[in-house]
C-alpha cells in the first residue's frame, strides 16, 4: 500500500516550494524529505535539525505519515519573538505618554 503526501517549504515570504511524494505506507517525515530531495534543493539547512510539521502541528522527523498529509518545513526564526514583543510594548508605552509628562515643570 502507498500514500501520497505533499512537502511544502516557504523559502521566503513570497516564494513557496512544493513537491509531491508517493511513499510506502508507514513512511516518516524524514522519508518524505528524502523522496523529494529536500537537502539537494536547500543545502543551507541542516537536515537533522529541521523543524517540521503536518498541517501546522509541529512533528519530529520520525513522525509517521498518512495518505494526503501536507508536510511543512519551517524556516528558522531570524529574531526572538519574545524580544520583539517586548520592544513593541516599550515603544507603545513611549508613544502613549504625553511629551509634557516627561519634563519637569519649573517653578515661576
Amino acid at each position: 500500500m502507498h500514500i501520497n503526501v505533499t512537502v511544502v517549504f516557504a523559502a521566503s515570504p513570497t516564494q513557496l516550494w512544493q513537491q509531491s511524494a508517493f511513499l510506502e505506507k508507514g513512511a516518516s517525515i524524514a522519508d518524505a524529505l528524502k523522496a523529494v530531495a529536500f537537502q539537494q534543493h536547500w543545502p543551507e539547512y541542516d537536515h537533522g535539525n529541521l523543524k517540521t510539521g503536518v498541517y501546522g502541528r509541529l512533528c519530529p522527523l520520525k513522525h509517521r505519515l498518512n495518505d494526503g498529509d501536507r508536510v511543512e518545513v519551517y524556516r528558522p526564526l531570524v529574531f526572538d519573538p519574545n524580544e520583539s514583543r517586548l520592544r513593541r510594548a516599550a515603544r507603545r508605552k513611549r508613544l502613549a505618554q504625553p511629551e509634557t509628562a516627561n519634563k519637569r515643570r519649573s517653578k515661576p
